[in-house]
């Protein structure tokens, strides 16, 4: 039965790509998929007005803003990736009311760098912030201790370093146009943090509005379903213009889509009229809500139930993709179709977010290590003419998955770094490059696309992204947050062979009175208050940050007494020598 099951179809999940091209051209002359194409008109910018008193605007930026109108005031929803985007959306805002803005609700973390553009324009300097309490911690984590992956994951998902136009410039994002909108550069951050946090259920008054907020996480575990019982209005993060994300190529920690069917259960209960998402274009009328949210949550079970059905039949994940395809008439609706990851994926991340990465292959129990693996395939097939030639025999015959895999033998560089894209033939780079772009052009995923079109020009050295694989701190996150929390994040950056049979502590007084410490045992960096510390270092929040943020280097900052310390100030370069900072060891 199993086997009958997983041979009814030749083709290997064909929804991730097309086998034959379906390729069309953007305004802007962008080569790809005809139905990520025609995407690009559910999210152009338009206020919409959803009801009486409800606006909502699409395609300022990558998420929406939402305003709703009570008799006391307007309740803003979000406020963007800045105060540029906040700002261009109350000057539409201020096109059909002058009421003022009596609240704020944050639906999650992602979108709330522009409030400051709110509180700049009012008087009022007392305006309530709701949101979920994880909302500074998430923000935190994210510009601290993975800043280098996650900011060079967001590269690579929404083509941020793609060109302008052309056939590999970015058709959509699958849920707005772009990442940001380039109209709003420079992008000055705006965030205020929430004067109001909870993390159960809340039945609130806003804006002479009840209000009712309920955790529902997402993509975000502070997301939030926010109800508004007068208006039959639901404002959520779960429905999206395109199927839910299970799996982020950028990376990201698993969703767990059990979670996620409760959000949407949720949703469904409330029976609402009118239904605004943080992306895309608002539904209304009570039938189509219901109908479209069942659908949403029931191709997220049937990729859940399937999933754990081909797991205790004994699959591993390579197979476990054939096995679990999502039905045809999923696709009938703009909402479950794969216009933003693709399933193959979300079904993957499944299985690891269960089960682990271990997936009971047992080549994958002790697999060789990739360099030495991908010689000695290559001295198995005949060496590498012999490779190329029948990579380029794969691609006569469409078998793009098996010639991508062909050509990452012949990329794998075996020194260090790994990721030098020099290092290797140009020949063979561009093999690989041609592999991935002809995947971009015939998947109806933003992501896989951007994703496929960004790797491509870096084999092509036409695109350098060496910077983001190099950890960096942004000075404004650091000023943003507590010193202690950029300072506990440098134990990420301990080279251990630089700290062996080392051990030692520093001690870090701000001028704010903020006392903070790392200690060095065992190849590790221990935060501490820095009470048992040997060294110290005394400085103010402004110049650590312009430290971390490499506008000065720490041997500038010592020499001139920015940074003074009560020993020897080559103690402390020797401390700070250990880690992999170039401003903090030059």
């Amino acid at each position: 039965m199993l086997l009958l099951a997983m041979g009814t179809s030749h083709r290997h999940i064909p929804s991730s790509f097309a086998d034959i091209p379906a390729t069309g051209v953007g305004p802007k002359g962008q080569a790809g998929h005809t139905k990520l194409i025609s995407h690009t008109d559910r999210l152009q910018q338009q206020l919409w007005e959803v009801a009486d008193g409800v606006w909502c605007l699409v395609g300022n930026g990558l998420s929406n803003q939402t305003f709703v109108r009570g008799p006391k005031g307007i309740i803003a929803i979000d406020t963007g990736e800045c105060h540029e985007e906040m700002a261009a959306a109350l000057s539409l805002l201020r096109e059909r009311t002058d009421d003022p803005i009596a609240a704020i609700i944050y639906t999650h973390f992602h979108y709330v760098d522009g409030t400051k553009a709110i509180l700049e324009t009012q008087e009022t300097p007392d305006i309530p912030i709701w949101g979920h309490a994880k909302i500074e911690q998430n923000r935190r984590k994210y510009g601290m201790e993975v800043s280098a992956v996650a900011a060079r994951g967001l590269v690579y998902q929404f083509g941020m370093a793609l060109p302008e136009e052309g056939p590999d410039s970015v058709i959509n994002d699958g849920l707005g146009l772009a990442f940001r909108n380039s109209d709003h550069a420079p992008y000055t951050p705006g965030f205020v943090k929430p004067t109001n946090i909870f993390t159960e259920p809340q039945k609130i008054d806003l804006a002479g509005l009840q209000v009712e907020l309920t955790p529902a996480p997402s993509d975000a575990d502070d997301s939030i379903t926010i109800w508004f019982p007068e208006l039959e209005l639901c404002v959520n993060n779960l429905v999206w213009p395109a199927f839910f994300n299970i799996f982020a190529i950028r990376g990201e920690e698993y969703r767990d889509p059990r979670v996620l069917l409760e959000g949407l259960d949720h949703i469904l209960t409330l029976n609402p009229t009118y239904l605004i998402g943080t992306h895309g274009p608002p539904l209304s009328g009570g039938e189509t809500i219901s109908h479209e949210v069942t659908n949403y949550r029931d191709g997220i079970q049937f990729l859940w139930d399937q999933s754990v059905r081909g797991i205790n039949l004994g699959l591993t994940s390579d197979e476990l993709t054939s096995f679990v395809q999502l039905p045809d008439h999923f696709q009938d609706s703009y909402l479950t179709s794969q216009l933003y990851g693709v399933v193959e994926h979300h079904i993957r991340q499944i299985f690891t977010g269960l089960r682990g990465w271990f997936d009971g292959d047992e080549a994958n129990l002790f697999p060789s290590e990739p360099a030495r693996r991908a010689e000695k395939l290559i001295d198995g097939f005949g060496g590498r003419e012999r490779v190329r030639s029948h990579i380029k025999e794969a691609v006569e015959n469409d078998d793009l998955r098996w010639a991508i895999e062909l050509c990452s033998w012949l990329v794998r560089p075996s020194q260090e770094p790994l990721l030098d894209f020099g290092a290797v033939g140009q020949e063979d780079q561009q093999l690989l490059a041609d592999c991935l772009r002809k995947v971009a052009q015939r998947t109806t995923s933003a992501n896989v696309r951007n994703w496929c079109l960004t790797r491509a020009l870096e084999r092509e050295q036409a695109l350098d992204l060496s910077r983001h694989r190099i950890h960096r701190f942004s000075e404004h996150v650091v000023l943003n947050n507590p010193a202690s929390s950029s300072v506990h994040a440098l134990k990420v950056l301990l080279i251990p062979e630089l700290a062996e049979e080392r051990e030692m502590e520093m001690l870090w007084e701000f001028s704010n009175g903020e006392k903070t410490g790392l200690r060095i045992r065992n190849q590790v960096a221990v935060p501490t208050n820095g009470e048992d510390a040997n060294i110290r270092i005394a400085l103010t929040h402004e110049t650590w940050a312009k430290v971390l943020g490499r506008k000065i280097f720490l041997s500038e900052a010592l020499s001139s007494n920015i940074i003074s310390t009560d020993v020897d100030t080559n103690e402390v370069l020797a401390f700070f020598a250990m880690f992999d900072h170039t401003s903090l060891n030059q």
